[in-house]
Formats: C-alpha cells, sequence, structure tokens
C-alpha cells in the first residue's frame, strides 16, 4: 500500500517533509493542515489540498498516513485524533510532553490497527553510523566512555522552542536525538542519571545542557548541547580499551588511535611542563601510534520512510518502536529531575 501522506503542522519541518518524503518510492504527499491561513495557502501552491479545518482534514479518504511537525504540546490530541480517524501516524520528536501522554497515543494506535512510529531521523546521520559500526565491531577495544556532543555559536533560539509551555528547549530539541542515538547503539540498561541545564542567553528555556548516564556494564555516556559555544569540540569522543575515536563533525570526518607494538620499547619518562612534572600524562613518542580511518557506512535517511511503508504493508516491522520512545522520554524525565533535584537519578 503506498504511503498518502498528510501534513498536520506546514511551518520548516512540515514542508522539509513534503520535499523529502516523496524520493521513497510508494510514498506521496497530498494534503496539510495548519491553524494559520498562510500556511494553508504556502500548501496549497505547493500543490497540496489544503485544510483550514482538523476534522476536515482527517475525513479525507486519501490520506492514510499523518505526519504530525508542530509544536510538541499538541502533538498528543493530534496523533490521538488521527489514530482514531484510522490514519497510520508519524510525529515529529519529542513525541510528547510526558509518558503519560506517549501511553495515550500507544493506547490510541493500538485501539485502532494503526501504525504509530516517530521521526528519529538521526539515527540515519553519517557521524553517528560510523560510530555505532566501529563499536559494535570492537574497533577500539571495550568501550568505557562515550561523548556525543552539538556545539552551535547562534545563541538565541527562536518562535516557539523558546517557549517553556511549546516544549523548548535543547534537551527536548537535540537532546531528545543525542539520546535516542546512543540507546539505539548501546544494548544495555541505563542505570542513572545525571544532569545539569542552563539558560545562557534564552532566559524562559534551556539552551545548554549536560547530560551523563551510566550504563549496567560499566559504560559511561555524556551527551551535551549548547547553542552559544564559540570554539566547538569534536561531534564524538569515544575511549576504549584498545584505542581512541573522534569524530569532529555531522560529516563523520575523524580517526581512530591505537597503540602498534612499538609501544613496548618506550618506558614511560617524566617530562617537566609549565604545571610541573608528570610520567602518567607524558605524550607518546608519534612512533608508536598507528592511526586508521573510520569505517566506511551506506545510510540514507530515506530508509526511514522506507520502513514505515514497508511496515505498514506488513513486509517489515518498524525500525522506531514506541518502546523505544518510551526508554528515550524516560531519560529525558530523569534529566529534567535530577537537575531539578541537584543530584543522579536511579532508574
Amino acid at each position: 500500500m503506498p504511503i498518502k501522506l498528510g501534513i498536520i503542522g506546514y511551518g520548516g519541518m512540515g514542508m522539509w517533509h513534503h520535499k523529502n518524503a516523496p524520493k521513497v518510492k510508494g510514498v506521496d504527499v497530498v494534503a496539510a493542515y495548519d491553524i494559520d491561513a498562510y500556511q494553508v495557502d504556502v500548501a496549497k501552491k505547493a500543490g497540496l489540498r489544503g485544510y483550514h479545518k482538523l476534522d476536515e482534514f482527517l475525513k479525507d479518504e486519501e490520506i492514510n498516513t499523518v505526519l504530525i511537525a508542530t509544536p510538541n504540546d499538541v502533538h498528543k490530541d493530534l496523533a490521538v485524533a488521527s489514530a482514531n480517524a484510522g490514519k497510520n501516524i508519524i510525529v515529529e520528536k519529542p513525541v510528547a510532553m510526558s509518558m503519560k501522554e506517549i501511553d495515550e497515543i500507544i493506547e490510541a494506535a493500538e485501539k485502532n490497527n494503526v501504525v504509530f512510529t516517530v521521526h528519529q531521523n538521526r539515527r540515519w546521520d553519517k557521524d553517528f553510523n560510523k560510530v555505532k559500526k566501529a563499536v559494535e565491531l570492537g574497533m577500539i577495544g571495550d568501550v568505557y566512555t562515550i561523548e556525543s556532543r552539538v556545539h552551535g555559536a547562534g545563541g538565541l533560539i527562536y518562535g516557539w522552542r523558546n517557549k517553556k509551555e511549546c516544549g523548548g528547549g535543547m534537551l527536548l530539541d537535540w537532546g531528545v536525538h543525542l539520546i535516542d542515538q546512543i540507546l539505539y547503539m548501546i544494548p544495555n540498561k541505563v542505570v542513572r542519571v545525571y544532569a545539569e541545564l542552563f539558560s545562557v542567553l534564552n532566559k524562559d528555556v534551556d539552551d545548554y545542557f549536560k547530560l551523563l548516564m551510566k550504563f549496567d556494564n560499566g559504560l559511561s555516556a555524556q551527551i551535551e548541547v549548547g547553542t552559544f559555544c564559540l570554539k566547538p569540540l569534536p561531534r564524538w569522543f569515544v575511549g576504549g580499551n584498545k584505542g581512541t575515536l573522534v569524530v569532529d563533525d555531522f560529516e563523520g570526518h575523524g580517526e581512530i588511535v591505537k597503540l602498534n607494538k612499538l609501544a613496548d620499547k618506550f618506558d614511560a619518562e617524566i617530562v617537566e611542563t609549565t604545571a610541573g612534572p608528570t610520567r602518567t600524562f607524558a605524550p607518546r613518542p608519534e612512533e608508536v601510534k598507528d592511526h586508521f580511518e573510520l569505517p566506511d557506512v551506506n545510510s540514507e535517511w530515506i530508509e526511514f520512510y522506507a520502513n514505515v511503508r514497508d511496515t505498514i504493508e506488513g513486509k517489515a516491522e518498524l525500525i522506531v518502536k514506541p518502546d523505544e520512545v518510551k526508554k528515550v522520554y524516560s531519560i529525558i524525565e530523569a534529566a529534567f529531575k535530577s537537575n531539578q533535584l541537584g543530584k543522579a537519578v536511579e532508574l
């Protein structure tokens, strides 16, 4: 069954889906609904049937799948209404404002026998998949730490993303992506969460945060997002007991560094630094280090819609599953709680 997609919320992300979803065979965008009359006119000029009223949009019999790309605080009501109208549901992240709301969406989807998933598109990012493949292949041995960060220099957050009541802020905007990537890569259970949220330039929402997840196998994962970082750190830093992996940017530029057999021939020496003598942190000679390219990956964002199409046709199972969405949100809720309490939260 081809996807006949109707978009709720024809803003920036809605238009992005309209442009990109049809790149997948069997996916057509046919209609859009928005509370803003101007955006409805924009949708019509783009060749879609435009609706000013939700009930009329949901009565459109050609639409079999709805994409919800609105402010976060109305996701749940729109998703439940779409499920009750017999439409499959794709919701932009974060899926809702609480675990209770997510459960309501899942219940409505199951009751109406429709597919429900969330647009966690960054599972297909090139940088992430290079890290994931390297970790899975054991290219740096047993991993003990993962640092995932996004640093921007713009500072200010615009539109509804700068409104707390709409579900704004960086933890819900970018944090949900980076948490999802870590949980998708590491199969172990998170047992502890610690987070600190800051409002550096945007007083109403978090525009910088640090989040630490401790897994039951001892691995520690740190996520950091900041909108006002004028000299960004690498996108990824991963430490293993046989090497170090660094990815610099979204394009996946970086390397793996490991020690070679020559390392055994060099005894540690005490080195004088401006901060005093050190043996532990004396630099290793370059000749004892080998540099390796990151593994090749072949992942494309359009696989998301291909998977949704195949799931609707009964040929596949969802890649972004509702129970995985709940696990991500449980970390988000723990992060908010940790920040409020000023201490780690046990899960």
